[in-house]
């Protein structure tokens, strides 16, 4: 899990709105551009929301998850588990997937809004509706590290459905960790943890 965390922490700040007409070339500027926004945001505000929790998880609900595809994440984190779910467990599972990267990407963004990411042009054909955004992160006294951004199309926007930092993937990752609750006591089980943990202040 601490690894999990500190895969999260490094890739939040720099991911926020997406909702725009999907052209592949045009991925990398956006990521850019609304990224910057987001940070500016956190620096102005970053006195109130250390103080406001609500506030803060109000600007990521508002900034960042949108823009994520949690059914197709929550789909590849579950793996087999997902198709022997019910329903209503697919649907409390997406829910509180949503609210743990909520929790951890707001604590996240307040100590990485300074880092500096470098952008790079994406490699796709224009009408591409798959790509990969690469990004690299510098770390004050450490190597810089690469986070690439998987994303796709879906109604008209780009989503993000998986992330890797210096080659490990965010839904890979989550993936081992839950496969390995739902196999000591079932996805009924792992679903009220993540309840537990995202009721925690």
């Amino acid at each position: 899990m601490k690894r999990i965390r500190l895969v999260v922490s490094l890739i939040c700040f720099a991911w926020c709105a997406l909702a725009l007409a999907a052209v592949a070339k045009d991925a990398a500027e956006l990521v850019k551009r609304t990224a910057d926004q987001v940070t500016a945001r956190v620096k102005n505000e970053r006195a109130v929301l250390r103080k406001d929790s609500v506030r803060l998880h109000q600007l990521v609900d508002e900034l960042i998850i949108p823009h994520f595809d949690f059914a197709r994440m929550s789909q590849w984190v579950l793996g087999k588990h997902w198709r022997s779910a019910d329903a209503a467990q697919r649907s409390r599972f997406v829910e509180e997937f949503r609210k743990l990267l909520v929790k951890t990407y707001a604590t996240a963004l307040l100590e990485y809004a300074d880092r500096e990411t470098r952008y790079f042009p994406v490699r796709a054909e224009s009408d591409a509706t798959l790509v990969t955004v690469r990004t690299e992160i510098e770390q004050p006294g450490s190597a810089v590290v690469p986070i690439n951004y998987r994303m796709h199309v879906k109604d008209n926007a780009w989503k993000v459905f998986d992330v890797s930092v210096d080659g490990v993937s965010l839904v890979a990752t989550y993936r081992a960790s839950f496969a390995s609750e739902i196999r000591k006591s079932g996805i009924d089980s792992l679903i009220k943890s993540l309840e537990t943990k995202n009721e925690k202040k």
